[in-house]
Parts: C-alpha cells; sequence; structure tokens
C-alpha cells in the first residue's frame, strides 16, 4: 500500500490494527464489529515491507491487514 493510500485512510478514521490470515482475520473482524467498530480489511503490501517478504513468501494472498473505526452514529 502507498504511503498516499495510507495517509487517505488515516485521514478518513481508520487505525491500522494488525495483519492476519485465517482463521485469525475473522475472528478478528467478528470481535472488532461486535465492539462497535467498523473493519476494513486490506491486502497486506510486500513491496513497501521488505523485512516481512521472506517470511510471508507463498502466503501473500491470505493476509490481509485489518484497519478500524468507530461506526458512526446515526442522529
Amino acid at each position: 500500500m502507498s504511503e498516499s493510500k495510507k495517509e487517505e485512510l488515516e485521514k478518513e478514521g481508520w487505525t491500522r490494527m494488525f495483519s492476519a490470515t485465517e482463521p485469525r482475520l475473522s475472528e478478528s473482524v467478528e470481535m472488532y464489529e461486535s465492539l462497535g467498530f467498523e473493519v476494513r480489511l486490506e491486502p497486506f503490501d510486500t513491496e513497501n515491507d521488505e523485512e516481512c517478504r521472506e517470511c510471508i513468501a507463498g502466503y501473500e494472498e491470505t493476509i490481509k491487514v485489518i484497519y478500524t473505526r468507530p461506526k458512526k452514529s446515526e442522529d
């Protein structure tokens, strides 16, 4: 993910939480939603995260980055 995309998400109120694969991915999404957060999943960016590239080789497509933000009230 480019820096401009990260900045855009932050301006929209999204906070990067962590990266995960199944089954923790679905469990985490469910947990954050039950706590009242909106959840957004983004692909893991191997091009800009060289430290992780070797460890996740072959799993790049299954890893997602979890972003959350408080749900907007419907007042």
